[in-house]
């Protein structure tokens, strides 16, 4: 895609040279990206963001807790500094630790908006709502503006889901984005779901010193992912004394002073200092006036999109998780691009859309775990043939050196061809390591290409072209 300077102009997706006129509600990872391509490209783009530019999800909770996880991570590599001839101990400073993540949210906030308003983007402090199909009334702090738009783009986001019997109180018992940092380091944290935040949690404060409870409803963590996977950061997580409580679905959570319970369904029940829920989101859609609109959601909330992400409304978009697609901030910010592009008329050319089933994710634990495209367990329940190919880290050079061996490279291929269909990773820079597969798998690549390849030595990218062998 060719670049155009700030005051050019293309030809818009309805018409000849006519700038087009974007409102974008919710300023997240899908709404700051989508105004930054769409301002490029000659558009006049308004921004309405109700909380803080760069989104509440993104700046409020996944930046923060991977700060966190980091934080965590250097103090685990200072227990395991004797395996590397070393001598060293580490002490947290909850105080440094909370100006360091308010530093980090600090810096990305204010790079954001600057370089969305020296894009010339206008910037709207406020709750926005559908009046009409083509007018969106913003409440804010210097009153009521309504604003009309030619396009639309709907990314608000979400929020963590609170379930009935779970009453919160901001001080012990907390939602995710409560906890960056806590009050207070908790002395025994029970973390309720073991999903990929919750898992990230468990991780988190298990590594800052906590004593942690998992409580996972089903028969393993991460009940979507690999159960190789799942299994090896379950080791992980019982050698480092989490309790992992299996099987087991909480009913309710209750304080008294400084102590809080935490009943199961089967009977069993956690004592513990604090309590965590990490038990999925749900999207910011209720107050957006859409069914007034004409602008379709699902039973859950969720607003209805065709491949362009388009809404039930031509003109009116949708991206981010308000989408019900997967909610990560790389595709989101992704969907934001391909909106732009498509908002500008660059689909006429040659496009590609998204596949949701080729992105990359991944879990900041540790060891990290990350995968992309087709999964061993999903392919066998669909009778699909494949070739599976795993190799621990265990015999990597690097690893080795590194003294972190944990973990493998499982790559899936069609045995026929030898296409890359998907891949996963548990071990160190996992998350990096996994977008060599993810190329792979968007370009239809093989096997033998990954082998092919001169890569470095020693890495642990090596264990990547052994698996593909």
């Amino acid at each position: 895609m060719s670049v155009l300077g700030h005051g050019s102009r293309i030809r818009g997706r309805y018409g000849g040279g006519v700038t087009r006129r974007l409102v974008i509600l919710g300023g997240g990872p899908a709404g700051n990206t989508a105004a930054t391509v769409a301002a490029t490209l000659g558009a006049e783009v308004t921004l309405i963001e109700r909380d803080v530019i760069g989104g509440m999800a993104h700046l409020r909770d996944c930046i923060p807790s991977k700060a966190m996880i980091a934080t965590g991570g250097e103090l685990a590599g200072l227990r395991r500094a004797h395996t590397m001839g070393l001598r060293a101990s580490g002490e947290l400073d909850v105080e440094a630790l909370r100006s360091r993540v308010a530093a980090i949210e600090d810096r990305l906030h204010s790079s954001l908006q600057s370089l969305l308003e020296s894009q010339g983007v206008r910037l709207m402090s406020g709750a926005g709502r559908f009046l009409d199909t083509h007018t969106v009334e913003v409440n804010g702090t210097e009153g009521t503006e309504s604003v009309t738009g030619d396009i639309f783009l709907i990314s608000t986001g979400s929020r963590p889901r609170i379930p009935d019997w779970a009453s919160l109180d901001g001080e012990r018992v907390l939602t995710t984005r409560e906890a960056y940092p806590p009050p207070e380091i908790p002395t025994h944290l029970c973390v309720i779901g073991s999903g990929v935040t919750g898992v990230e949690f468990t991780h988190m404060f298990s590594a800052l010193g906590s004593e942690v409870s998992l409580v996972v409803s089903r028969q393993q963590v991460l009940p979507l992912k690999d159960p190789e996977v799942a299994a090896v950061l379950e080791t992980e997580f019982l050698d480092r004394g989490v309790h992992l409580l299996k099987g087991a679905r909480a009913t309710s959570v209750t304080r008294t002073g400084d102590a809080v319970r935490v009943d199961c369904n089967d009977g069993r029940h956690v004592d513990a200092s604090h309590v965590i829920l990490a038990i999925g989101s749900v999207p910011n859609t209720d107050e957006l006036g859409l069914a007034a609109a004409g602008i379709a959601t699902d039973d859950h909330g969720y607003i209805t999109i065709n491949h362009n992400c388009i809404t039930t409304l031509a003109h009116v978009y949708a991206a981010g998780d308000v989408s019900g697609k997967l909610p990560l901030s790389s595709v989101a910010a992704m969907q934001g691009r391909k909106i732009a592009e498509h908002l500008m008329g660059l689909h006429e050319r040659e496009h590609r859309h998204l596949d949701y089933e080729k992105a990359a994710s991944a879990i900041f634990t540790e060891p990290e775990v990350a995968d992309v495209g087709l999964a061993e367990v999903d392919a066998f329940a669909i009778g699909r043939k494949i070739r599976v190919t795993k190799v621990p880290f265990a015999t990597n050079a690097q690893a080795l050196i590194k003294g972190d061996p944990r973990g493998f490279v499982k790559i899936i291929s069609d045995p026929a061809t030898g296409v890359v269909l998907g891949g996963s990773i548990v071990g160190r820079s996992a998350a990096e390591l996994i977008s060599v597969i993810a190329v792979a798998v968007t370009n239809n690549l093989k096997v033998s290409d990954i082998v092919d390849s001169l890569l470095v030595h020693p890495a642990m990218a090596e264990s990547l072209a052994e698996a593909s062998s």
